[in-house]
């Protein structure tokens, strides 16, 4: 039996696995059940085959990175390995060394809301070739589509043509440094190629994405009476000026573009307001002495996310000097940097080929307006690395669904990817 023919022989037990994964709300923030769904992919995983690890994100690491109502909420991440010898057969041994293949997958999920068809958010019901649930298009459909691919490789003794690496990592759903960062620095990684089970699906494949930069623009006033408005600052009027003129900002940025290999032109993005407020004390008949907003710049591949960083922060500091009394704090939030791999190398050709092979179409390569973990692997290892996975429906948002015809679909690339020299 070839792999893909186990694969098509156990939807059940993918099925069976997603609603495993679902059922775990791994709702991030504040980082819910992060304990018990690494075991259950840590036991999977040794079952597959590989040697594990599930190392614990040291306390003070924790507490550097997390606001402290999370402090009681711990991370792991779970790392295996599967060296090619290990599933080979005597006499097959494959000319020079191989190459080792890195999937990465993140575990956790964002927050739900409103009201959902089958009632419980995390349920995993099934209906009409579709599994529902918070997670299963973001992205434990991919972890289940992976963890089949493996079985299928062990079970029906499949040669194994590259080492192997698997990575289920956290809190990509807030900034990855506790998990996608963490496994980069510290978890002893040596991939030469890498793919990240989402941004690309269907017949198109991710070989990039924007990057971002948060800000916090802080501007701080002067409290008066409302009747006598003259004799405070109002931080609330300088906010909206300082709103209206990065409207114009954004204009510009409007004419740098970026052309993906799939001919989609990308331009950078500016939005403000996401997160607002006023400060404490605001009462309608009171100048408001404090206001204080956020902004979400995107980040062309062809940017970097520093220098977006500085020319931000100068235009926010000379329109505040040209509004009197006008004084700002400007704090960085988070960022996230770029990445755009040319898909010209050994990854690009094989991925492309199961595609094909799989869809019955011409793949193409894009690059996502958003961003995800592929920047650690392409931007700080350096490595070719590209983005593919089962996707879905509705992701973060009610009624989040994924296709089993299209998990199906992505276990058996996988599993042919790691039955191909690279």
């Amino acid at each position: 039996m070839t792999p893909a023919a186990y694969i098509d022989a156990h939807a059940e037990d993918l099925i069976a696995l997603l609603q495993r994964l679902v059922r775990l709300p791994t709702v991030n923030p504040p980082g819910d059940h992060y304990d018990a769904i690494t075991r259950l992919l840590a036991l999977e995983l040794r079952e597959a085959g590989l040697a594990v690890r599930r190392p614990r994100i040291p306390t003070a690491l924790l507490r550097r990175h997390l606001p402290r109502e999370q402090w009681a909420f711990p991370r792991w991440n779970v790392l295996g390995r599967l060296p090619a010898a290990s599933l080979r057969a005597p006499g097959s041994a494959l000319p020079g060394s191989p190459a080792t293949l890195h999937f990465n997958a993140h575990y956790d999920v964002v927050p739900v809301s409103g009201s959902w068809k089958h009632g419980d958010p995390f349920s995993g019901q099934v209906e009409a070739g579709w599994i529902y649930g918070r997670g299963t298009a973001d992205m434990k459909g991919s972890i289940a589509s992976l963890i089949l691919a493996l079985r299928a490789v062990r079970a029906t003794r499949t040669v194994l043509a590259n080492n192997l690496e698997v990575s289920f990592t956290a809190d990509e759903e807030t900034d990855s440094a506790l998990g996608a960062g963490w496994l980069v620095e510290h978890g002893g990684i040596r991939p030469d190629f890498a793919l990240v089970l989402e941004g690309g699906e269907g017949a198109r494949i991710g070989c990039g994405h924007n990057g971002v930069v948060w800000l916090d623009v802080a501007v701080h006033g002067r409290a008066a009476h409302g009747s006598t408005p003259a004799k405070g600052i109002n931080a609330f009027e300088h906010a909206a000026r300082l709103a209206l003129a990065l409207q114009d900002h954004a204009t510009q940025l409007a004419s740098r573009t970026f052309t993906a290999p799939d001919g989609r032109v990308r331009r950078p993005t500016l939005n403000v307001g996401g997160v607002f407020s006023s400060g404490e004390g605001g009462k309608i008949n009171t100048v408001p002495a404090f206001a204080r907003f956020s902004i979400d710049r995107r980040v062309l591949p062809t940017e970097t996310a520093a220098a977006a960083e500085r020319e931000l922060r100068a235009f926010l500091a000379a329109t505040a000097r040209a509004i009197p009394r006008c004084r700002i704090t400007v704090n960085k939030v988070s960022e996230n940097h770029p990445c755009f791999v040319p898909p010209d190398h050994a990854l690009a050709h094989a991925l492309s080929a199961h595609v094909r092979r799989e869809r019955r179409c011409r793949p193409v390569f894009g690059c996502s307006s958003g961003f995800n973990d592929m920047h650690f692997f392409a931007h700080h290892l350096k490595i070719p690395t590209l983005g593919y996975g089962p996707g879905g429906e509705a992701c973060h948002a009610v009624d989040e669904r994924a296709s089993v015809r299209e998990l199906l679909a992505s276990a058996r690339i996988y599993a042919g990817l790691m039955t191909e020299a690279l």
